[in-house]
């Protein structure tokens, strides 16, 4: 199977009836954290099984940590167990339309040396489509659970971040809107702003009007046009606790960029240090 890490509703549909794939729904409401489950049990893409952020694509909260730690391989190995999913098998990832949950589930996986791919447009599209929805408790088969190992290359820890605030080696990208990035409002952490040097990528600029993905070509530019033509490599990725800041991972990816690097503990870790700096306002 080629890599393939955007799919289409038909390109999922073929995929679902080759049997290549296990599609999972990572619906989320931060408002009600059960309240992403309760949608998939009302409607999902035909076999799909659930993720939820906190307890599958999370470790629990720790004093040092942000609100979304990674999981150890053997939560995540597990949790894909119980889905179905095995290492011969396409994973394919969704969420409400915007992808901005579901994007977690494809770094994971590819930190973890898996495939993965995102259905463009998430389930509105699937709907747009005319394509039918599956309700009620699904009948799972778990699979065997596969040992996985994870490429630390694809993460930056907090201490070494701050060692490298001055250095021109990394750039952070911020993920966040720019209400948040800039400090100007907060309404999930305890302290607003942004880490020194980072530069405002709000996820939802990957997307057209249509809530579907940007060319490669148009996303390519864009990421060039920030960061410099030669310095795309040195992105580090970073957002309120390392869920949509994988949004603009994938987008680089997407783009033709190459697989960036991630800082998971991202702003909400960042701030559990009192020494670490803070800067507020927009970067000139």
């Amino acid at each position: 199977m080629k890599n393939e890490i955007l799919v289409s509703p038909a390109r999922l549909d073929e995929l679902m009836q080759s049997s290549q794939c296990t599609v999972v729904d990572c619906r989320y409401d931060f408002s009600n954290s059960q309240g992403g489950r309760a949608a998939w049990l009302a409607g999902r893409v035909p076999g799909a099984g659930y993720a939820h952020l906190d307890d599958d694509l999370a470790a629990p909260v720790e004093a040092h940590t942000g609100r979304h730690p990674l999981p150890d391989a053997t939560h995540f190995a597990e949790f894909l167990a119980s889905v179905g999913w095995s290492k011969n098998r396409l994973l394919v990832a969704y969420d409400d339309g915007s992808n901005a949950i579901a994007a977690r589930l494809w770094w994971m996986m590819r930190y973890f040396g898996q495939s993965a791919a995102l259905l463009d447009g998430g389930l509105a599209a699937w709907i747009e489509s005319g394509r039918p929805l599956e309700t009620g408790a699904p009948e799972v088969k778990p699979s065997s659970l596969e040992s996985l190992e994870p490429d630390p290359r694809l993460t930056v820890s907090s201490t070494a971040l701050y060692e490298h605030l001055e250095s021109p080696e990394w750039v952070v990208l911020d993920a966040r809107s720019r209400e948040r990035y800039s400090g100007q409002a907060e309404h999930l952490d305890t302290k607003a702003g942004h880490i020194p040097g980072a530069l405002n990528r709000p996820f939802g600029e990957n997307l057209d009007a249509s809530g579907r993905f940007s060319s490669p070509e148009r996303l390519r530019a864009q990421f060039e046009a920030l960061l410099g033509a030669g310095n795309t490599g040195k992105a580090v990725h970073s957002c309120g606790s390392g869920v949509t800041a994988c949004h603009n991972l994938f987008a680089m990816e997407l783009a033709g960029l190459g697989l960036t690097r991630l800082y998971p503990g991202s702003w909400s870790e960042w701030i559990r240090d009192t020494e670490r700096p803070i800067r507020t306002g927009m970067m000139p």
